[in-house]
């Protein structure tokens, strides 16, 4: 709309004025030829000049009327739509647009008038006058709302293509565009990355909420920032700053985020161009790879104190179980002394008792130090096959006084395990046991070997009572058990070798039909690569 105007204001008003000069001489009708020319040309420098000499604006519209008047042609009213037109374009309210055309029509008519006629017909050209110049205005008025809204759309577009919806920071492209520009510029400046520690799963919540946090994140961005060149949000939940260097950078940026000021804890990384890089894609990567490997150390610390947790936790519900365990068979022993006090410390008739109380007490003191102390031991390539011999020959007389049968099926093939093969024993050992007590009538036990893939399967399956489901997950805690006399420890003393020997150890049991005990163990890798191979 500008670009029009000021065409029509360099060529269309000198070109009409001077055409309406030559016409009125042409044709006899000026008034006075010299006042014609002189106010013609001084309209024409007035329209031209104007913005560098805006004093001149007032005096156009006489400037015009006296060209008017001296030209006697009724041909100025185009020039009096200009000039309406680059005067309602200095941004006058719509009221004083309309007083200002109405002013305008008012002056063309009087002049007209005072070299035609007046009469009816007169008359009514002027009144037809007066709307064009009213329709014109309209018009105008009608063409820049249109291009305003489309402007006003076109920078909106423009804003959201390089701006972020949720927070009004830089999107990633304007992210960018900024770096690039510095660089073009080579002003020296700081990249700084942000990434919100567990804000996914605020967002993962509820969204609004999280758009709302972004939101008052970038405003606190801005309030600890405030000379930032460019602010930046990609990535959902990381931001970007553009920081111009200066002393302490480094202690004002740790002050910000190690404060916990942002609300949440924040992992970052700064990179200084161009000390660290020279293009734009260069400082980007660096600053990039620098924030993983920043959050990588983060990551890494969060598992040791995780892990460090478990382990505290661990000890203390080991610690509470063995005093519980312990307290029983004393309590016990106290009981029967207090008792021999007033019998002459006469403890013959509970001596028993107390023996086999003492005696749990040593087993359980004995199977607490196992579980506690480390069981990867004398670990080397040991066959399968010889861990089951030894385990049939440990157990066969036992099943045999129980009455229970014993039903072994080997894999068939020679597979090695890289073991400690008596952690191993005792671990099935103590399966098998299981098994025999599970099963108060004589029952069967089936011992199975198999390969599946990299790992070796040993099951050991009873037709017992089985177990209920709410026992299953418990089975494997320490001090958790079912017995009247059991310490809890065998079935978690199991499964910590399996474990420590890179294996499992899983249960499956119905009630009333049985269980079945698995225990999976890695092959060993000579032997691996030779199957695959």
């Amino acid at each position: 709309m500008r670009l029009i105007i000021n065409i029509i204001r360099q060529f269309f008003v000198p070109s009409i004025s001077v055409f309406v000069i030559l016409s009125s001489i042409f044709l006899h009708t000026a008034t006075n030829i010299y006042l014609l020319v002189i106010t013609g040309c001084l309209f024409v420098f007035s329209i031209l000049l104007d913005k560098k000499f805006p004093r001149l604006q007032p005096f156009q519209i006489i400037l015009l009327g006296v060209f008017h008047w001296s030209s006697s042609l009724n041909w100025c009213q185009l020039l009096y739509c200009i000039l309406i037109i680059i005067t309602i374009q200095r941004k006058m309210k719509f009221r004083d647009s309309v007083l200002t055309t109405l002013l305008y029509a008012m002056q063309y008519t009087l002049i007209n008038l005072t070299y035609l006629p007046i009469n009816t017909y007169q008359m009514l050209v002027s009144i037809f006058d007066i709307l064009t110049f009213v329709i014109v205005l309209l018009l105008y008025y009608f063409v820049h709302v249109s291009e305003m809204e489309k402007k006003r759309l076109r920078e909106k577009f423009q804003f959201l293509s390089i701006h972020d919806s949720v927070t009004g920071l830089l999107n990633y492209e304007g992210y960018m565009k900024s770096i690039q520009n510095d660089v073009k510029r080579k002003e020296p400046f700081v990249l700084l990355l942000l990434d919100l520690q567990d804000f996914k799963s605020i967002n993962h919540e509820s969204t609004q909420n999280g758009n709302e946090i972004l939101a008052k994140i970038a405003q606190l961005l801005r309030t600890y920032f405030p000379n930032a060149k460019a602010m930046s949000r990609y990535a959902g939940d990381r931001f970007a700053l553009v920081l111009p260097p200066f002393d302490n950078i480094h202690q004002e940026i740790s002050d910000v985020l190690d404060s916990n000021m942002l609300g949440f804890q924040v992992t970052h990384s700064t990179t200084f161009f161009p000390q660290e890089a020279e293009s734009a894609q260069e400082i980007i990567t660096f600053a990039e790879e620098k924030l993983f490997q920043n959050r990588r150390k983060l990551w890494f610390k969060r598992e040791e104190n995780m892990f460090r947790t478990e382990k505290l936790k661990a000890v203390g519900e080991l610690a509470a179980g063995m005093a519980h365990e312990i307290r029983n068979p004393l309590t016990t022993i106290k009981g029967f002394m207090q008792i021999s006090m007033h019998h002459d410390y006469n403890i013959r008739p509970w001596f028993d008792t107390i023996m086999s109380e003492i005696t749990r007490m040593n087993e359980l003191t004995a199977e607490f130090l196992q579980f506690s102390k480390p069981h990867i031991g004398n670990m080397k390539p040991e066959p399968i096959a010889h861990v089951m011999d030894r385990l049939l020959y440990l157990v066969e007389s036992e099943a045999a006084f129980r009455g229970h049968r014993i039903y072994y099926e080997p894999i068939g093939v020679s597979l090695h395990i890289h073991m400690d093969r008596d952690k191993i024993v005792q671990v099935l050992l103590n399966l098998v046991r299981n098994a025999f007590e599970a099963m108060e009538e004589p029952g069967d036990i089936y011992i199975q070997v198999s390969q599946i893939h990299n790992k070796v399967i040993i099951e050991i399956r009873d037709t017992g009572c089985g177990i209920a489901e709410h026992h299953l997950t418990k089975i494997f805690n320490p001090f958790y058990t079912t017995k009247d006399n059991g310490t809890g420890l065998g079935l978690s003393l199991c499964q910590k070798i399996a474990q420590d020997h890179g294996g499992s150890l899983e249960v499956r049991s119905t009630l009333g039909e049985g269980s079945i005990f698995r225990v999976n163990l890695p092959l060993d890798e000579v032997e691996l690569i030779e199957a695959i191979n």
